[in-house]
């Protein structure tokens, strides 16, 4: 599956997402574009032309917990060598400051429970603003327990464009609402350039996971904007308890 600027019709943000056999490996060539190396199942070494090199500890699936990933700046052939195999995204956006190259461990990121009750949903912002300094470039993972909704109210981001790719617990459906509602499977990508969009619905029995990559031409600054008709829901999380499903992982190694 591979997502460019070009094929999007627009000009930042890009998706590539490789299967790498056991003992394999997966050359991306130096461009214009830097990089976030996202393990979706499996571990892998990550290595530069440059000579950076970091071991992604990585996880058995998107389900299984959050994840380690790396930084690679614009101008960087990027190696991946995984002896166990497994599913990886690079998540991109056109750039024109070269940042350091950088490992972010779990533990550096920021894990939150955002929401309440059906809207409960993780997010694990290993890309956000406060946690990586990187030219363009803003990316997260949501995690929604079936029968929950999340990407809601519905909201809009400026001016960034959007990739929402999609995997289901259980080969199941889920539901993404932008310029009307379609089906969405393991695989799956919605691109969204501009305007309203949401809500992500998870399906009862099939929890839904969807990593979104965003960049755009201001400043790398994350804006939303809840669509005004439906910013009223907000309010009624309060009092309301997490979904005890939430964190994804606990008690999984």
């Amino acid at each position: 599956m591979i997502v460019t600027p070009e094929s999007a019709g627009w000009g930042y943000s890009g998706l590539r997402v490789v299967t790498i056999e056991p003992g394999g490996r997966h050359t991306h060539p130096a461009g214009a574009d830097e990089i976030v190396v996202v393990p979706l199942a499996g571990a892998a070494v990550v290595e530069t032309d440059g000579g950076d090199r970091a071991v992604l500890s990585g996880r058995e699936s998107v389900f299984h917990g959050p994840t380690d990933v790396v930084y690679v700046p614009v101008g960087a052939e990027t190696t991946l060598h995984s002896a166990g195999g497994g599913r990886f995204a690079l998540a991109t956006a056109r750039a024109t400051v070269r940042k350091p190259f950088r490992h972010v461990p779990v533990a550096e990121q920021r894990i939150e429970m955002r929401g309440a009750g059906v809207c409960s949903r993780q997010v694990n912002n290993f890309a956000s603003t406060d946690v990586l300094d990187a030219d363009r470039i803003i990316a997260c993972e949501v995690l929604t327990p079936g029968g929950n909704w999340s990407s809601y109210p519905p909201h809009k981001h400026d001016t960034l464009e959007e990739i929402y790719y999609f995997e289901v617990a259980g080969d199941g459906p889920g539901y993404q609402r932008a310029d009307g509602v379609r089906e969405v499977r393991t695989g799956d990508v919605v691109l969204i350039p501009d305007g309203w969009h949401g809500p992500s619905m998870a399906t009862p029995g099939y929890d839904l996971y969807y990593l979104n990559v965003m960049a755009g031409p201001g400043e790398r600054a994350w804006v939303i904007e809840d669509e005004p008709e439906h910013a009223w829901v907000r309010d009624t999380w309060t009092g309301q308890e997490i979904d005890p499903r939430l964190p994804f992982g606990k008690g999984q190694s």
